[in-house]
């Protein structure tokens, strides 16, 4: 942990660290249930739902009711879900099956199943070359197919663990966070190669990755702190503190408000004062257990998977207590 004893007890505690508060805060949980664990959400402003994966099922909610709407089943492992709107299409990677499941946007009806390799974990689609690419975690290469015939395009060997990824349309260009090395590898996305590998000084197991576009900054969330990377040339421009277990982040564009989530219970949020400098303006006390969040862009609303979990008496992984499974809304107040 590279961070203070004592800024760690603000963060846990849910209290504003330093400078102006945001005012976000939980208005509403959104009740799951049900048993397993989980890993990202995704929420469509423009069609109120909100995709959460749950163990072998990606549930689906109405955004502003928290009505469960419907599921998509037979997706074990099931880590992230990505979507298509324009082609009425989304896309699962289901980790333990080393597949991605092709739905049906409207029905929630199974269209096909496409084979990627091991444990694909993050999940995107690519509007402008209609492709989807599944960041393997195990496999250490991205499986990139059309999202039209599900036909496999390319399979590209980037090596080490992968986590989350951000495209930068723009240049042509894909980041993801390689966790074990400690780095962001870079693919070209017109020739499917990786052109670069970024070790990131002083980022320790990097998870989570966000994108300010405006300021070609990178934001990967380290064990204890978020690291902006310059995305053209690699180099770090700045870091700020963070809590430690953050799997999910996010930045707002139009508020110039980072948000990183950890499973301590906290989500820190911190404003870009200038491309250069962030400062950390508020944590906002969520539940033990929410590591992943989603930032809509549009609503502003951040969406943060929890449950009351237990560690086993020999210790491992803490374990899920069935039909506690919920996702808090975090709002400006």
């Amino acid at each position: 942990m590279h961070i203070r004893t004592g800024l760690l007890m603000c963060l846990a505690a849910g209290v504003t660290v330093y400078g102006a508060a945001a005012g976000y805060q939980v208005v509403r949980e959104i009740q799951i249930g049900g048993e397993g664990g989980w890993d990202y959400v995704l929420a469509d402003a423009a069609t109120h739902r909100l995709y959460v994966s749950h163990a072998t099922k990606i549930v689906v909610a109405e955004t502003e009711t928290g009505a469960i709407v419907g599921e998509i089943p037979d997706t074990p492992g099931v880590h992230g879900f990505a979507i298509a709107p324009e082609l009425g299409r989304g896309f699962t990677s289901n980790g333990r099956a080393n597949s991605s499941t092709i739905v049906d946007l409207k029905t929630l009806s199974v269209l096909g199943t496409v084979p990627t390799g091991a444990n694909p974990d993050s999940i995107r689609y690519l509007p402008d070359r209609k492709e989807v690419w599944t960041f393997n975690h195990t496999g250490g290469s991205v499986t990139v197919f059309d999202a039209m015939s599900g036909k496999v395009i390319t399979t590209i060997e980037v090596g080490g663990t992968l986590e989350e990824a951000v495209e930068d349309a723009t240049a042509s260009r894909v980041y993801v966070n390689v966790e074990d090395k400690g780095a962001i590898a870079v693919i070209d996305t017109k020739t499917h190669g990786v052109v670069a590998n970024w070790p990131v000084a002083g980022c320790e197991g990097p998870t989570a990755l966000a994108f300010d576009a405006a300021h070609h900054l990178l934001l990967t969330a380290c064990d204890g702190r978020m690291v902006a990377v310059d995305s053209k040339s690699g180099s770090v421009v700045t870091s700020f503190p963070i809590a430690g277990g953050v799997d999910g982040n996010g930045f707002d564009p139009a508020t110039g408000l980072a948000f990183a989530s950890s499973g301590t219970g906290v989500l820190t949020i911190a404003h870009e004062d200038a491309p250069d400098r962030f400062t950390v303006v508020e944590t906002v006390k969520t539940q033990p257990s929410g590591r992943t969040m989603y930032l809509d862009p549009v609503t502003h609303r951040v969406y943060v998977p929890v449950a009351t979990t237990t560690r086993p008496p020999n210790g491992g992984r803490a374990q899920v207590t069935p039909g506690t499974m919920k996702v808090l809304v975090v709002a400006p107040g």
